[in-house]
């Protein structure tokens, strides 16, 4: 994995806004109608190709194919992992979503009644009806054909996906060969964000579903690495659960079960070097409050014990941008490299260049220059059809982001 040696250098999470064309099949293939395979191939090559020198075009140093042969930052295991089933809900039983579990809900609910109408959720059956966020379709009586649909796990996990990563990593080999970055990257879930919020009417016990999540998911994470890629693992779960098991159960026994998630991550990740994996962390990618927010705090022990090279956490979320001074008392790891977003996907106010610089100036005086890299807080678009940010925008952050990053380099190799 490089490092900012010379000038600091620049990224970003991994998910961009998927392009019309795409989306378009991406909603087809979820609803069942009919598409032209053939035709979606060519176009999903073509808009690869695009992203990837738009990426470049920016100055952006670390670029990722967008995820746009994604459903969505964990949705698309769905069609990558056997056992998994849509049916519908029983009686008596309840589809919680994460915006029932987070007290913020509880202390806002006519803003995530009124402000989010339009964003939906990213882990629905493919043939469940659309519901704003922060209603659990199970109780708003939305349904698909007027029956509510979730997915539970009825069969033995493993991995089915080999055709679709392998596609992934073809069209994006392909595009990098008519651009000139410093490395690239292909974002993953990590497998207690996979474990996402489905039944499971299958294994005896959680313990066992996580490992045989942890088991499948090998596959693709090796399979990234084997292909001369940086491996990204994405667990957004990591601080909402803390937030949200606060209210079940002792703080103490809480750590347990974040230990016990850290560990199965370490355990995905045998046999992979650290130095070609990224782990991201973030609170959670709506516009909102996020006034119940888990410190930074209470989870760098966490995230520093995963085997990962680099740690790609939210810095300009302003409910988080003042945790850079904690690394003034918990020593930042020797050889490891620190990814703060400078910038955020959940607003479209583009920051300045020069706000950007201060940002990075602030971590490089804390860690070091030479170990940070610029980035941004998460991705632009948690799923084919959940845009944080407008597309236009999105690439004057990222054009901003790489102005910054070079204004900080001025700076700080004077």
């Amino acid at each position: 994995m490089k490092r900012s040696a010379d000038r600091i250098l620049t990224t970003h999470v991994g998910s961009l806004v998927r392009p019309p064309e795409i989306r378009d099949v991406m909603d087809a293939k979820e609803t069942g109608a009919d598409y032209d395979h053939g035709q979606y191939q060519d176009v999903l090559r073509t808009e690869v190709k695009d992203v990837v020198r738009r990426q470049a075009e920016a100055g952006i140093d670390v670029i990722s194919d967008g995820e746009f042969g994604k459903a969505g930052w964990f949705r698309y295991l769905s069609e990558r992992l056997s056992g998994l089933e849509v049916r519908e809900i029983r009686p008596g039983e309840k589809l919680k979503t994460p915006f029932d579990l987070t007290p913020e809900s509880e202390l806002y609910p006519d803003f995530y009644e009124a402000y989010l109408p339009i964003m939906y959720l990213d882990w629905l059956p493919p043939d469940q009806t659309k519901t704003p966020i922060g209603r659990a379709p199970a109780e708003t009586g939305q349904k698909a054909g007027g029956k509510s649909m979730v997915w539970d796990c009825t069969g033995p996990l493993s991995y089915q996906g080999q055709v679709d990563i392998n596609q992934d990593i073809a069209n994006f080999g392909d595009a990098l060969k008519n651009v000139q970055v410093a490395e690239a990257f292909l974002p993953v879930a990590a497998p207690m964000s996979a474990r996402g919020l489905w039944f499971n009417s299958y294994y005896p016990n959680e313990d066992e579903v996580h490992v045989a999540l942890a088991d499948a998911l090998r596959e693709e994470y090796k399979a990234i690495v084997d292909a001369g890629f940086l491996l990204q693992v994405d667990d957004a779960f990591l601080a909402h659960e803390y937030d949200r098991l606060t209210g079940e159960m002792s703080e103490p026994d809480v750590r347990k079960h974040c230990e016990k998630c850290i560990d199965l991550l370490n355990y995905a990740l045998e046999g992979i070097p650290p130095e070609k994996v990224r782990y991201h962390v973030c609170w959670g990618s709506w516009n909102a409050p996020h006034t119940t927010d888990i410190p930074l705090s209470k989870l760098a022990d966490f995230i520093l014990k995963v085997n990962a090279g680099a740690y790609a956490l939210e810095g300009a979320n302003p409910r988080h941008e003042h945790e850079w001074t904690l690394w003034k008392d918990v020593k930042f790891p020797d050889g490891k490299i620190l990814i703060p977003g400078v910038i955020t996907h959940s607003t479209n106010v583009v920051e300045h260049p020069e706000l950007i610089a201060m940002r990075i100036a602030n971590y490089a005086s804390v860690v070091g220059k030479e170990n940070v890299i610029a980035g941004s807080d998460c991705g632009f678009a948690q799923s084919y059809n959940i845009v944080r940010c407008h597309a236009d925008v999105q690439w004057a952050k990222l054009a901003s982001l790489a102005e910054g990053a070079k204004l900080a380099s001025e700076n700080l190799w004077r």
